[in-house]
C-alpha cells in the first residue's frame, strides 16, 4: 500500500521564478488544484494552490480599469510571493496510511511526493487516496460487501475463520478485529466478494463466530 503506485507520477510544477499568470493557466489547462515548486534541479521548495492565486488577484468589486490594472500586476507577481514553503510531504516509502494521518492532520488536497534527492516524483491527492481504497478493498464492486461478526473473547483466533472462509472458496480480502474502544462493541468486520451469501453463512457459524446486527435504540 505505498503511495508510489498511487501517486500521479511526474506532475505538472513550476519554478519559484515562474508567475502568478503562469501558474493560474497551468492550473486551468490541467484541471488540477495544487502545483510543486521546484527549483532547477526539480527539488521541492514549496506549494502553491489555486486558493493562494484566487487570494492574490483583486476582488471582483474593484471599479473596472482600477481592477484590470490590478490583475495585471499579480500576474506578473513570481510564485515564489505567494507559494506556502511550509510543506507536508510523503516519500516513495510512504503507505497509504501515512497520507491518510497527513489528511487528517492538515486541511490539505494534496501532498507532494518526494525521492531520497528531496526531488519531486509525483502527487497525491486526496481523491487519490480515496480511489486507492476503494481499489484494494474492492468497494462498489459487485459481490463485495462487508459483514460484522461478534467477538465472545477479546484473544478469539480468526484461524478458524479464515481456514473455513477458504474451505468453502470464498474469496475476502480484508479482516479488521476492533477492541470496542469506540462507540461499539468489539467486532470483526469481513469484507467478502461473493454472491453465495448463504456460503458466507454457513462458514461462519462453522468458524464458531456470529454475525452482527446492530439493535435498533433510537427509540430509547
Amino acid at each position: 500500500m505505498y503511495v508510489h503506485y498511487y501517486m500521479t507520477a511526474s506532475p505538472v510544477t513550476v519554478t519559484p521564478d515562474s508567475t502568478v499568470g503562469d501558474a493560474s493557466r497551468l492550473l486551468k489547462e490541467y484541471d488540477i488544484r495544487h502545483l510543486p515548486v521546484v527549483d532547477h534541479k526539480g527539488v521541492l521548495v514549496g506549494m502553491v494552490t489555486d486558493r493562494d492565486i484566487r487570494t492574490a488577484f483583486p476582488s471582483a468589486i474593484v471599479d473596472g480599469d482600477d481592477l484590470q490594472l490590478k490583475q495585471d500586476r499579480v500576474e506578473k507577481i513570481p510564485v515564489a510571493d505567494i507559494m506556502s514553503t511550509r510543506t507536508m510531504v510523503l516519500r516513495t516509502v510512504s503507505t497509504l496510511d501515512d497520507a491518510m494521518l497527513f489528511f487528517d492532520k492538515r486541511a490539505i488536497g494534496a501532498l507532494p511526493v518526494l525521492d531520497e534527492e528531496e526531488k519531486v516524483v509525483g502527487i497525491l491527492s486526496f481523491k487519490d487516496l480515496m480511489k486507492a481504497w476503494k481499489n484494494l478493498f474492492g468497494l462498489g464492486e459487485k459481490g463485495s460487501f462487508l459483514i460484522a461478526l461478534e467477538v465472545d473473547q477479546p484473544d478469539q483466533s480468526l484461524t478458524p475463520l479464515v481456514e473455513t472462509l477458504e474451505n468453502f472458496k470464498i474469496p475476502f480480502n480484508r479482516i479488521i478485529r476492533t477492541d470496542g474502544s469506540g462507540k461499539e462493541p468489539p467486532m470483526i468486520y469481513l469484507q467478502v466478494r461473493t454472491y453465495n451469501i448463504i456460503s458466507v453463512h454457513k462458514a461462519v457459524e462453522q468458524a464458531g463466530f456470529r454475525m452482527h446486527v446492530p439493535e435498533d435504540r433510537l427509540g430509547e
